[in-house]
């Protein structure tokens, strides 16, 4: 605890966060990393601009940022020092249009002691009854902007990612403090799930708030909240125009939009003929070798039970001898059923038939081998092949 007390520091009193039965959600947006088109600051600070909050926790800077590796503003008035900017790593209440409340992890991303840090965000979590954990990225990626902005989803609740593309496959990436976060949240049970902004590279560098909204929409779907985004989409709409504006004017800008594009379309050409390939699941990924195996193991045993049933006699319900249907030009023998006749029949001469002055026609040798000896002919009493069994034994 001494140790939590000197990584951040309640706000006393405290606000409102409501019952913990309530389904309360964290949205966790901390800057530095993984932010394309600046979506994850401009996610947390359009929220901060547009709703009520009260910060709850601050979070002490000299314990997890290294200054020197993000340097903040200084401003000089004339001959002296007259400011200098404040890290601000809090966790805030904010309540929706609705008047819902959630929490707001925002700021800096730490730079140092992640492990301690993520612990105590899932202590305050466990706290406070949140129920779901959503954290935001955005990457740069070679996407065109004049196709819609996709987000891709991760996360351990199903539910939470319901209408969202997923990676679909293991993946690799570098660490983040909100990485590290939602692993603990992981171990400990907590819902949690996060989403990446596909943000075309050309724009990565700077304000693009379509990136912003997109993230929020899927926020307020995934927590049921409520987010004024007027401004985001208007925001949006004069970014767009001005992208517009130089594809035009550049014919070498146009062609990179048109070469992403293209490149964009046989992308989700190919991902949609994946995606209707019964091999592959809802969320992208495909069986191992083992599930393969075992569901074709229970395919092969469904069709020796077929087999074993279309191979059992057809008995007459009024013939218990099983005589019925016998043709009246058939040896006595084939039509009881006669042990005696049935092994005489299983064997090389099986199809070797009399004729009329005593001596008998060779039939096909090689088909008569296959019968199995004591094997009857079918039960149909006409002497008839027995259907021959799958080549696979178990």
């Amino acid at each position: 605890m001494d140790e939590d007390h000197e990584m951040y520091e309640m706000q006393f009193p405290a606000p409102d966060v409501g019952p913990k039965n309530g389904g309360l959600t964290m949205v966790v947006a901390l800057q530095g990393y993984a932010d394309a088109g600046l979506a994850v600051a401009g996610s947390a600070g359009h929220l901060i601009d547009a709703l009520d909050h009260r910060p709850l926790v601050n979070f002490n800077n000299d314990e997890l940022v290294d200054y020197r590796s993000r340097r903040p503003a200084v401003t000089m008035v004339g001959d002296a020092v007259a400011e200098s900017a404040q890290l601000d790593l809090s966790l805030q209440v904010v309540r929706d249009n609705s008047g819902k409340p959630f929490l707001l992890l925002s700021g800096p991303e730490p730079d140092l002691r992640w492990d301690a840090f993520s612990e105590a965000v899932a202590d305050l979590a466990e706290r406070f009854g949140v129920q779901r954990t959503v954290s935001l990225y955005s990457a740069p990626m070679t996407v065109p902007h004049t196709r819609p902005l996709g987000i891709i989803a991760h996360g351990n609740d199903r539910d939470l990612l319901s209408g969202h593309r997923t990676w679909g496959q293991r993946v690799t990436v570098p660490g983040a403090a909100s990485l590290r976060i939602e692993l603990e949240l992981n171990r400990r049970g907590r819902k949690t799930c996060g989403f990446t902004a596909q943000v075309p590279h050309y724009v990565a560098a700077s304000d693009y708030p379509l990136a912003a909204l997109r993230l929020l929409e899927a926020v307020a779907d995934a927590g049921d909240l409520d987010f004024p985004l007027g401004a985001l989409e208007r925001e949006a709409e004069k970014v767009a125009e001005i992208l517009s504006e130089q594809a035009t004017d550049s014919e070498e800008v146009a062609g990179i939009v048109r070469m992403l594009e293209h490149q964009h379309d046989e992308e989700e050409r190919r991902r949609s003929t994946l995606e209707s390939n019964p091999l592959v699941r809802a969320d992208g990924t495909m069986p191992s070798a083992d599930e393969l195996g075992a569901e074709f193991e229970r395919f092969l045993a469904t069709q020796i039970d077929a087999s074993s049933r279309d191979d059992e006699p057809a008995r007459d319900p009024g013939d218990d001898d099983g005589a019925a249907g016998s043709e009246p030009d058939e040896e006595p023998g084939n039509a009881r059923g006669d042990a005696g006749d049935d092994a005489e029949a299983a064997g090389p001469d099986a199809d070797d038939r009399e004729t009329g002055d005593g001596n008998r026609e060779s039939g096909d040798d090689d088909d008569a081998g296959h019968d199995e000896p004591g094997e009857d002919d079918g039960g149909d009493g006409r002497g008839g092949r027995r259907p021959r069994r799958p080549w696979f034994r178990f």
